[in-house]
């Protein structure tokens, strides 16, 4: 199921991989979980229909992510504890990432070695190195500047599983070029046009209304969240000239420091049942102008 969760996180804006950003955003600070509704209208809100948000929920609690608990006609909705675990590691990531950090010149690299018959499995540890923010070395050999997350990939060849990794700590010798390497093993040049796109897109946004603070606060932590899958967090040293992501990260965390409050106040306003219907501010204006 994690697996399906991590896919459905850095995915194209459809309505579940929305409703994990709400989710994270949201959900997961609240300890006795939000009404049914609640989402619909926040999902709403991101201009996802009432039907589709339906849907979105009840494969959601279909698939294990959420638990509905039946309060007369009404459903109150809470993450399972694998559903939060993975969001409170996705937080953790996400809002850390793209702070400074020292390199000591050690790498991870890893082996992965999966039976050919097993190809399910083969994918499925691919996505989890990816997520980690391996790059791929081809022959079954991923490389990341992070020694630390090392952690994070105990459990691949444990509890029975037929795939066997092997860890490595190394730095580069003689032969090889590092940049040669870097360039082989992740695609910057996607990573750097993704960067550009997000500044393209959030730098002018001036929302006005709680709505609309809103819908800007979820439209930036769903496009930003996918960055740290993405990009390998390289040390200045080897980081393409030009390399976008600081100013990325410097609208990200000014833009989200300014909207989260009222962000926050808008989703609880749902909860209450104090919020217009989605878009009503937007269509009183207009109609106040004609």
């Amino acid at each position: 199921m994690n697996d399906q969760l991590r896919r459905r996180s850095v995915g194209a804006p459809a309505a579940r991989s929305v409703l994990l950003t709400l989710l994270g955003e949201y959900v997961l600070p609240a300890p006795d979980g939000v009404w049914q509704e609640t989402l619909i209208r926040a999902l709403g809100t991101i201009g996802h229909k009432t039907q589709s948000a339906r849907q979105a929920l009840a494969r959601s609690v279909t698939a294990g992510w959420l638990l509905t608990e039946r309060h007369g006609r009404r459903s109150r909705v809470h993450l399972t504890p694998d559903t939060a675990e993975m969001l409170t590691v996705g937080a953790r990531r996400i809002y850390s990432f793209g702070e400074p950090w020292e390199w000591d010149g050690r790498w991870l690299l890893v082996a992965l070695r999966v039976p050919e018959n097993r190809r399910e499995v083969r994918h499925q540890v691919r996505s989890r190195l990816a997520w980690a923010g391996f790059g791929s070395l081809g022959g079954g050999l991923w490389l990341s500047p992070h020694v630390s997350r090392e952690s994070e990939l105990r459990d691949l060849s444990s509890n029975g599983s037929v795939a066997e990794v092997i860890s490595f700590h190394a730095e580069m010798g003689a032969l090889g070029d590092t940049e040669r390497v870097v360039s082989e093993a992740w695609d910057l040049d996607g990573v750097a046009a993704g960067y550009h796109e997000f500044i393209a897109r959030f730098e002018p946004w001036a929302p006005g209304t709680p709505e609309e603070v809103f819908r800007a606060q979820t439209e930036l932590v769903h496009h930003w969240r996918k960055f740290p899958f993405l990009d390998p967090d390289l040390p200045v040293s080897m980081r393409p000239a030009g390399w976008p992501k600081d100013r990325a990260h410097d609208l990200f965390a000014e833009r989200h420091a300014r909207w989260h409050e009222p962000a926050q106040a808008y989703f609880r306003s749902l909860e209450a049942g104090e919020a217009d219907e989605p878009g009503a501010s937007s269509k009183s204006s207009r109609s106040a102008s004609k």
